[in-house]
């Protein structure tokens, strides 16, 4: 915009204060324009608050609406030392003795006598790996289904660390570790898994030819049937068997699975003919926090609401969104989930059934006596909550209502968005006509500035003239004096 600057000197008149105030009547509407864009703006903001309020609404109308929710479980032990037990959605409810006759085990070797240090050679030849089960004193080996053997070569450079790291890197089921103390270095080979068929045997083509020396490859081999006995046997492997309400059972790990339907046991230790007690019963603290995490969330939804529409006597000022009827209406359907009944449970046809009361807020209150009281039905209160019927309505469980209440005031064509994106187009109008009127007034100011300073330049001459004149004539009438 043009600046003013000397106006008036010719003219003796304050023109900049005349041109500045003029300017200031036009720009006038300009400030009502920015006033109104800010409003927009914190409507947006307001808005954009309320989707998302309304999206956590939505997941927690969700999680109350998910089967497994439901489905879960929640075991305890009478002894977590030796047994406990994890519920899954398809358990079933009851108590169940566990005792256990002894735990899943992994094959250990370790080395007959001290091998030097770890970086002592190993020998040249070929480790050859077999996972599978022993029988007899162990005398027949039994190579495991579907497993191959596995080949390792040993390089005449190789140490003993190389020959660890090599069995470590093959993935043939063995963990190879060096132990080192004060009567050197022996070597440990255990099966990474438990069980009588996660055995294994390690048999080595020694490059020296000798298999049953101390020196070379072969002390690293463990084949009984063939006589090769480099490495000591200190466990062998072995399944974990237990019985489960005098049931007896097997199992190559120490976590059961599938014994019991949606039920998986761990056991920790022996425990004889002693019975451990599993209790199994459904998991009401789960569904009573999901209950919870409902109520706080669609609070937080009613409060903002309500703050939002409210207008302050004490502040004498309006909420955001005071008298916008896309919130009205929002604000109306939610109320209207709450207040009609649902046919879903006969057990409880209003939310208040449940023990979520209503107030005049429009929040939820949890009578948690009430609460409790609901949970001792949990197949009638799954129902009311979570059940779906798309021809009947009114069969719709109170949380499915809320969730596709959320989902269609979300989606592009919901009243949310559309509301938002009215908005943002109001905003660019406003930038646009924000945008001309300042176009105007600078031309405004141009003109102004060019009108007066005609004026100004046309008084001075205007004022030059008369005092020419009267000098004439002051000049004449001392001639004639």
């Amino acid at each position: 915009m043009a600046t003013i600057t000397s106006l008036g000197i010719g003219s003796g008149l304050d023109i900049n204060s005349m041109v500045t105030q003029l300017v200031a009547l036009e720009r006038r509407p300009l400030d009502q324009m920015r006033s109104e864009a800010t409003r927009l703006q914190t409507q947006v903001s307001s808005y954009g608050q309320l989707k998302s309020l309304f999206s956590t609404l939505q997941d927690a109308s969700n999680a109350m609406n998910n089967a497994p929710l439901w489905q879960r479980s929640l075991a305890t032990s009478s002894d977590d030392t030796a047994v406990t037990a994890i519920g899954g959605a398809n358990a079933v409810a009851g108590n169940y003795a566990v005792s256990v006759q002894s735990l899943a085990k992994s094959q250990t070797l370790v080395s007959a006598g001290s091998l030097g240090t770890p970086s002592s050679l190993a020998g040249a030849g070929t480790l050859t790996l077999q996972l599978g089960s022993w029988g007899g004193a162990p005398a027949a080996f039994t190579a495991k289904p579907a497993s191959t053997s596995l080949d390792i070569t040993v390089s005449d450079t190789d140490t003993l660390a190389d020959v660890r790291d090599k069995i470590n890197a093959a993935g043939a089921g063995v963990t190879a570790t060096l132990v080192t103390d004060a009567n050197g270095t022996r070597m440990s080979l255990r099966s990474s898994d438990t069980g009588a068929s996660n055995g294994f045997r390690i048999q080595a083509a020694d490059d020296d030819g000798a298999l049953g020396d101390d020196a070379g490859l072969s002390r690293l081999a463990y084949d009984p049937p063939s006589g090769t006995l480099g490495m000591e046997s200190r466990q062998a492997a072995a399944n974990a068997r237990a019985t489960v309400n005098g049931v007896p059972i097997e199992s190559a790990s120490n976590e059961v699975s599938g014994v019991i339907d949606g039920l998986t046991l761990r056991l920790r230790k022996e425990t004889g003919v002693n019975e451990v007690s599993i209790d199994l019963a459904n998991d009401r603290a789960g569904v009573d926090t999901a209950i919870k995490a409902f109520v706080e969330a669609y609070n937080s939804l009613a409060k903002f609401i309500g703050t939002q529409t409210r207008y302050d006597e004490a502040s004498q000022r309006a909420g955001n969104l005071q008298g916008d009827g896309a919130v009205t209406a929002v604000q109306a359907r939610l109320r209207a989930v709450l207040n009609m009944p649902s046919a879903a449970a006969a057990a409880f046809p209003r939310i208040s059934d449940i023990g979520l009361q209503l107030q005049r807020d429009g929040t939820l209150k949890i009578d948690q006596a009430k609460l409790d009281s609901a949970m001792g039905n949990l197949p009638e209160l799954k129902k009311a909550f979570g059940n779906t019927d798309t021809l009947n309505p009114e069969n719709e469980g109170f949380t499915r209502r809320f969730a596709t209440l959320a989902r269609q005031l979300l989606d592009v064509e919901g009243s949310l968005t559309t509301r938002t994106e009215g908005l943002q187009k109001l905003i660019s109008k406003n930038s646009d006509s924000q945008a001309r009127l300042e176009d105007r007034v600078e031309r405004f100011q141009q003109r102004l500035v060019a009108q007066y300073t005609a004026m100004d330049a046309n008084l001075s001459r205007l004022n030059a003239l008369g005092a020419y004149v009267t000098q004439q004539f002051a000049s004449t009438n001392k001639n004639n004096g």
